[in-house]
């Protein structure tokens, strides 16, 4: 204290001395002046506060600062990287106490160094000592979903990620879901964030999660996972007794319930006194299903069932003991008839079994609708019957054997699909010429062309016949004080019928050509009808020039698919009265 004060008494003597001091000149009145000495010289004290937590959007900053003499003036608050000399005034603040805002989303994340310059009201300044802070905005926590339904042991797993330089803990959260009261379940204090939970130990029901990282006193926390079913509860299950004996196709049924989580499936098994085995799965409510038994030896068994909830837990019902499955096997199978079914079409079937065939019925249904008559039962091999389509309508039919032992087994045969009962005769609709060469004269180039109602049987007009192009004679007959006639003389066995030309197209005696005879099938209106085209190869006869419509009278062996006769009735040549050829 005495060597300040004799400093203090040296520097004003030097003052009277020399004539330069700091005190300064403030105004001059006549002839009176005035000097006056600074009254501060010491430079105040400051000191930043470090924060204690990673810093994120924005947050406040406190330096503490005082000066004996004229007081703090101001209070400048810096930050820059941590490591560099790069300063950036956070903000300047004049009163106490000395804070700053710093939004910290105007930086990059990472490690910052901060100070504080405090300057009194006598310009004496004092810079801070330096202390870390971290900025920390970009901290994501993301717990990933552990599944919907959970039971038992349960491992859950957090990511934190933009957490650079901090060493974070994690703690899972739950709440009821619908609700915000959360209760920490299990913590990690360590990446990875992965913490075990017995979920034994929460009541059964439904809960919302999350995860809160803690990085000292900052928080970060996750999106919430909604919903999640904690299910350690087993479901009740019921085996309804199945009876006995059993044989052919049984339902064998069981009840099921589960609170929580629902049920997932529902196993019908089976035992003969060993292990079990699978009868049928059930996904869904009611829990049943049809066994055909004959896939089961014969024997006792006891039947039972077992429930598995959503979550994973099971249930086994009690068992329903001392069960016979008594069956013997079958089968039948229905030897598919022509597409077009005539009267007095024998169907045919061959059955087998390793009991006795009691009878054999062969059933017709229309065609897709399942719905099946009987047409005729037989009660020995060969399994056999005439089918009397007059009996029913035309249309089109399906048809299945089903065979049935004496002990009750009843077998299906495959279905035959799309049989058709056709009753309506076909005819005859028209006849056309045409020419290809001199008109009125038949010579190579010209056809004939018949047109019938619909298919015909080609082999009743030729037998063997597939519509190919066949060489054949056509005739024209000499007719003494009438018309001519035409038809076909070979091959022979070709029936097509006879034409009334209507005019004369010979001479006394008979004329004959060469011609290629072809069938084909076209639609006409929806339906698919016969024509046989037979094309002139060579010529014959003589010029005619009178008009006439031919008539046609078709050969009465000719049959349509379903074995119709034609009807023989004369088809007289459409359109306007023409030359023929």
């Amino acid at each position: 204290m005495l060597s300040a004060l004799v400093g203090l008494v040296l520097i004003v003597a030097a003052v009277a001395l020399t004539g330069s001091s700091s005190a300064s000149f403030v105004a001059r009145t006549g002839a009176t002046g005035s000097v006056s000495a600074a009254a501060d010289w010491v430079a105040p004290t400051v000191a930043v506060t470090a924060p204690g937590s990673p810093l994120k959007g924005t947050d406040t900053i406190t330096a503490t600062a005082s000066d004996a003499g004229s007081g703090v003036a101001s209070v400048t608050i810096q930050r820059t990287a941590a490591g560099t000399s790069d300063w950036t005034s956070v903000c300047t603040t004049s009163s106490s106490p000395y804070t700053c805002d710093w939004d910290t989303t105007q930086v990059t994340d990472g490690a910052y160094d901060l100070r504080a310059i405090a300057v009194d009201r006598a310009a004496n300044s004092t810079t801070s000592a330096v202390v870390s802070a971290t900025v920390a905005n970009n901290v994501t926590v993301v717990l990933a979903r552990p599944g919907d339904l959970l039971r038992g042991s349960v491992t859950t797993t957090t990511t934190v990620s933009g957490a650079a330089g901090l060493t974070p803990t994690v703690r899972v959260e739950y709440a009821p879901t619908g609700t915000t009261t959360w209760t920490t379940l299990c913590t990690a204090a360590a990446s990875p964030f992965t913490c075990s939970v017995n979920t034994a130990t929460l009541a059964n029901g439904t809960y919302d999660l999350r995860s809160v990282a803690v990085a000292g006193s900052t928080t970060y926390t996750s999106a919430v996972v909604s919903k999640v079913v904690i299910d350690n509860l087993a479901p009740t299950v019921t085996m309804t007794d199945p009876g006995t004996p059993l044989k052919g196709t049984k339902t064998f049924t069981a009840t099921a319930n589960d609170t929580h989580s629902g049920i997932a499936t529902v196993v019908i098994q089976s035992s003969t006194g060993g292990s079990w085995s699978d009868l049928c799965t059930v996904t869904t409510a009611p829990y049943s299903c049809s066994v055909d038994t004959a896939t089961l030896p014969n024997g006792t068994y006891s039947f039972r069932a077992v429930a598995t909830d959503k979550a994973g837990n099971t249930a086994t019902s009690a068992t329903v003991a001392n069960r016979t499955v008594q069956n013997t096997t079958a089968s039948v199978t229905l030897t598919p008839p022509s597409t077009y079914l005539r009267n007095g079409t024998v169907l045919a079937a061959t059955a087998t079994s390793t009991g006795t065939i009691a009878s054999v019925k062969i059933q017709r249904s229309v065609a897709g609708a399942n719905s099946w008559v009987d047409i005729c039962t037989d009660t020995s091999s060969p399994y056999s019957c005439t089918f009397d389509t007059t009996q029913v309508a035309e249309g089109t039919y399906d048809l299945r054997a089903v065979a049935t032992t004496t002990d009750g087994i009843v077998a299906t045969s495959t279905v035959v699909t799309n049989r058709i009962v056709d009753k309506t005769p076909g005819k005859g609709v028209d006849i056309q010429t045409t020419n290809g060469g001199i008109e009125g004269k038949i010579d190579a180039g010209d056809t004939v062309v018949y047109t019938f109602s619909k298919q015909m049987d080609l082999s009743s007009i030729y037998s063997g016949w597939s519509g190919a192009a066949t060489s054949g004679t056509m005739r024209v007959r000499a007719v003494f004080f009438g018309p001519d006639t035409l038809d076909v003389t070979a091959p022979t066995g070709l029936r097509l019928g006879t034409v009334d030309l209507g005019a004369d197209y010979t001479f006394l005696f008979d004329a004959t050509s060469d011609v290629s005879i072809t069938a084909a099938t076209v639609t006409v209106d929806g339906v698919p009808r016969t024509v046989v085209t037979m094309k002139v190869l060579s010529a014959s006869g003589i010029q005619n020039s009178t008009p006439a419509a031919m008539v046609w009278r078709p050969a009465s062996t000719i049959v349509d698919l379903a074995g119709n006769p034609i009807s023989t009735a004369a088809v007289t040549e459409s359109g306007p009265l023409d030359v023929d050829f």
